[in-house]
């Protein structure tokens, strides 16, 4: 199998709500599961450890500043300016990687995200660099997919 099977870290596409969005970068992309430790009375080898809840962390997506008008960061500022006074609209948001031909070769979906941070990198006016935007989204669980194409490498 050669090199150019594998599909590539940087070519991904991200929708919610339909809206297609680019970004640089994309991580925060985990799960786990949760343990609890039991002491079992008079067993002094070990301790029991038995899963409990899993657990994520939050999606942090980053890219240059979007001029006024983006639907993005419109929702950002509706869910974080507006405190608790109007209700937090949830979207499902999509991560797809794409492989050299642009066929979605793995996608994650991201349950009832909604954004919890809106940061932007530090501007200095000694570097040249692309000023960029970080969002943050909270999301309660996410489904991982895969399509046939990228199942067929490993079997």
């Amino acid at each position: 199998m050669a090199n150019s099977d594998y599909p590539v870290s940087f070519y991904f596409t991200l929708s919610f709500s339909g809206v297609d969005a680019a970004f640089k970068e994309v991580s925060g992309i985990s799960k786990e599961l949760s343990i609890e430790e039991i002491v079992c009375g008079g067993e002094n080898r070990f301790k029991y450890r038995l899963p409990t809840v899993s657990n994520s962390q939050n999606l942090i997506l980053k890219r240059a500043i979007v001029p006024v008008g983006s639907q993005l960061v419109n929702w950002c500022a509706s869910c974080i300016d507006q405190g608790l006074s109007n209700p937090i609209q949830p979207h499902n948001v999509i991560l797809s990687l794409l492989n050299a031909s642009g066929i979605v070769c793995m996608q994650w979906t991201f349950n009832n995200a909604y954004p919890v941070k809106y940061a932007v990198s530090d501007l200095n006016s000694q570097e040249s660099g692309i000023a960029i935007e970080s969002i943050e989204l909270a999301y309660t669980y996410f489904n991982i997919s895969s399509k046939t194409t990228f199942e067929n490498l490993f079997n």
